[in-house]
């Protein structure tokens, strides 16, 4: 499986092209701020066709590239609980950072929700771009935060890993995401990371939206988050 990593231009978002191989159909994952045209060359280079853009949860580090990675062409999936946040992120976001985007960038904040949103549901399994990836529901970080589960890894993994999943901002070496933004809940968050998280096996490859990648493995045993919780 193929899966390269493109660093956004702010706030170190993960975006995520993956594919069976060159030359094949591939899904995009997480198109954060300024990430446009890095997905542009790496589609031209490897010679990939987007069927695809999934967002792991609506965050506009997580979502502000969407439509031009969309372009008219692609459908963007989304979890129905984060749905809302495709239609006007700029509306429900603090007027500080709205600024310091504009300052960074040097123009003017933009925003255009994608021409086709589905929404996606708990359990659902997407056969997009010859993958199968299971949709697993963790709110928490947000309402409708969501997991990709794809049986496979990248290629070169050493063999103790062979799954992969994409885990935005539920889970990150380390550590987990905020819950004290909107839509965030810390209650509801320790309930996604025992009843979706620490259920994950082992041998799974984690690839989250903030970060380097881990292993369950390591996390379980080492994750002061997940350490201890039952």
């Amino acid at each position: 499986m193929l899966v390269i990593r493109i660093e956004a231009a702010a706030f170190g978002t993960n975006c995520y092209v993956v594919a069976p191989d060159d030359g094949e159909e591939c899904v995009i994952v997480d198109p954060g701020v300024g990430v446009e045209n890095q997905v542009a060359e790496v589609l031209a280079e490897r010679h990939l066709r987007p069927a695809a853009v999934l967002l792991t949860h609506g965050h506009l580090d997580h979502t502000y590239a969407v439509a031009p990675v969309c372009a008219g062409r692609t459908a963007a999936y989304i979890h129905e609980e984060d749905r809302y946040r495709l239609q006007d992120p700029l509306a429900s976001t603090s007027p500080a950072l709205v600024a310091m985007l504009e300052q960074q960038f040097g123009r003017r904040a933009t925003w255009a929700e994608p021409d086709t949103v589905i929404d996606l549901r708990e359990g659902q399994v997407l056969d997009l771009a010859g993958l199968s990836l299971e949709v697993s529901h963790a709110p928490g970080h947000t309402e409708g935060s969501v997991l990709y589960g794809l049986a496979g890894v990248p290629t070169g993994m050493p063999d103790e890993v062979d799954r992969t999943v994409l885990t935005g901002d539920v889970l990150f070496a380390g550590s987990i995401g905020r819950t004290d933004l909107p839509g965030g809940d810390h209650a509801t968050m320790l309930r996604s990371l025992r009843d979706v998280i620490l259920p994950l096996p082992d041998s799974s490859l984690v690839l989250p939206g903030h970060g380097p990648g881990t292993t369950m493995a390591r996390e379980r045993a080492t994750n002061p988050f997940l350490t201890g919780l039952t």
